[in-house]
């Protein structure tokens, strides 16, 4: 369960194929850059969101549960079942809790590919933008950031009409997919009070791996 869960975390974000996302930008109209600064400016205004996630492993395993995110740099997944894991992340770092394994995984934020989606202002342009794929419904656009997290890609799924965010997929090294899809998203939610807040001394009690 651990394992499935830090690879929402290292290569976190839609349900797309690999092949459905190698469109590189050299080949996207003139105009796909502004589309893509919009949709952007849209997941930027969106400063609360709470909802239901199922997430989908590179093996097909699924995971389910409910989130919590407030820009800047703060998220909350609630995974369900009796596991006890919840992965938070405070503004500075992103820490994996398994209450049951009495386990904790601290790393910086900055390092994983959540800070593209956490950003107050989300950037969708310069290098990070590496392709956008309008396909009538629905808008796949692609991002990397090699100095922050290596050969990994992220692809979010947006709404072509609302420009919601629908669900992410980041590909690995390796090329294995894992998806974040979201629903019942409610937006400008206050979550409840320490929704955010990571033990770090508990952290350190754990005697785990900071990255």
């Amino acid at each position: 369960m651990e394992y499935k869960i830090k690879k929402l975390l290292v290569f976190c974000f839609a349900v797309i194929s690999a092949s459905g996302i190698n469109i590189e930008l050299a080949t996207v109209a003139s105009a796909a850059p502004v589309e893509a600064a919009t949709i952007a400016a849209h997941l930027s205004s969106v400063k609360s969101m709470s909802g239901d996630f199922v997430q989908s492993g590179p093996k097909g395993q699924k995971t389910s549960g409910r989130f919590f995110l407030q820009r800047p740099g703060k998220l909350r997944f609630n995974y369900a079942g009796q596991s006890g894991v919840s992965l938070i992340a405070d503004g500075k770092s992103v820490v994996i809790y398994n209450k049951k394994l009495k386990t904790s995984r601290l790393y910086a934020l900055a390092k994983t590919p959540l800070k593209l989606l956490l950003d107050d202002k989300v950037e969708f342009s310069g290098n990070r933008l590496k392709s956008i794929r309008d396909e009538g419904a629905q808008v796949i656009i692609k991002l990397a950031d090699k100095s922050a997290f290596g050969n990994s890609n992220i692809a979010m799924v947006f709404d072509r009409k609302s420009l919601d965010l629908l669900r992410w997929s980041l590909t690995d090294e390796r090329d294995q997919i894992t998806t974040v899809t979201i629903s019942n998203v409610k937006e400008g939610v206050r979550a409840p009070p320490g929704t955010f807040n990571i033990d770090y001394a508990a952290n350190r009690e754990f005697n785990t791996t900071t990255k």
